[in-house]
């Protein structure tokens, strides 16, 4: 059966990381099986946005600080975070136990809508399928630039070392299009984490 959430047996662990480079300094701290609190300043308005979203609905608390090398463009500073983030994930989750392991989930916002499909498998793979129209998945969102939204999850998944689907199903706003992305992505996880005493090593190998 479930593990009873009154059992107190969701771990609050702080994980922090931090990560320098040329191109970018970074400072994460993260916690599991929180609140949903965030603190993001990562000097680009819209991603920290994203990144709120993505703590609010994992229930991950996430205090992220990045410096990047923004003059040139936002390309180290997403994709560095993606890494961090990614890191401070697998430290936390692995060695895989005790949990349900997959999560699905499909969010809609107005006329957008995006499913992700989550395998905490130990083998990193990503599958970003966002089509939009004929013009793949490009543009921009204010200064964002849009291609920016799968070197992210590139990122993060490699160094968490997961499997993820993330699937546009119908959409044309491109705000619209990437928040329901981050906020598939977070419910996904939120419940592939999700605790299973019945599950000790969820895997007929006997191991991930």
């Amino acid at each position: 059966m479930d593990v009873d959430m009154s059992e107190n047996v969701y771990k609050q662990e702080q994980i922090t990381i931090e990560r320098n480079t040329k191109e970018t300094q970074i400072n994460l701290t993260l916690s599991l099986y929180a609140s949903g609190i965030s603190d993001i300043q990562t000097g680009i308005g819209f991603f920290n946005h994203m990144l709120e979203a993505f703590s609010k609905h994992s229930l991950i608390d996430i205090n992220l600080i990045c410096k990047g090398d923004l003059e040139i463009d936002m390309h180290h500073s997403v994709e560095d975070c993606g890494i961090v983030l990614g890191q401070a994930l697998r430290k936390g989750i692995f060695p895989v136990q005790n949990i349900e392991r997959f999560g699905n989930c499909s969010v809609v916002m107005d006329e957008a809508c995006v499913s992700c499909d989550i395998d905490i498998s130990n083998r990193a793979y990503l599958l970003f399928d966002m089509q939009v129209a004929q013009n793949g998945f490009y543009g921009k969102v204010g200064e964002f630039d849009v291609e920016l939204v799968e070197e992210f999850f590139r990122a993060l998944v490699m160094q968490f070392g997961i499997s993820a689907h993330i699937v546009l199903q119908r959409g044309k706003n491109l705000h619209h299009i990437i928040e329901s992305t981050f906020k598939a992505f977070a419910v996904s996880l939120r419940r592939a984490i999700t605790k299973n005493s019945s599950l000790q090593i969820p895997s007929t190998k006997g191991c991930l």
